[in-house]
């Protein structure tokens, strides 16, 4: 088993909840999303985002619009939408449900008898 891929899995599994939060916080296109996510070390590339957000997107949970750029073409800014907002308000309370089972796990390093 090959560490990489296990690391790799990991952060595809809360990737959908980290670009929902970003967006929580404003509208973004796609480089500012994949800059976020690079500064936070979750190394996305955009292989990756452009298909996780047209399923958002299809899936209700986002929305997006098309801005003129100074430096060069158009950008799509995407949007939470309410039902993207909701989605994620549960999504956060799953994870600090996890978050908390997790660190138990963890932080119990007393071995068994």
């Amino acid at each position: 088993m090959k560490l990489e891929n296990t690391k790799a899995q990991m952060r595809k599994g809360i990737l959908e909840f980290c670009i929902l939060t970003i967006l929580q916080r404003g509208d973004a296109y796609t480089s500012e999303l994949l800059k976020v996510l690079k500064d936070a070390k979750l190394l996305v590339v955009e292989g990756t985002v452009y298909p996780l957000l047209t399923r958002l997107k299809n899936g209700g949970l986002l929305s997006y619009r098309w801005e003129e750029s100074t430096s060069g073409p158009p950008r799509k800014y995407y949007a939470l939408t309410e039902t993207g907002q909701l989605f994620l308000k549960e999504l956060d309370t799953t994870w600090t449900s996890l978050s908390l089972s997790v660190n138990t796990v963890i932080t119990n390093k007393k071995p068994k008898k």
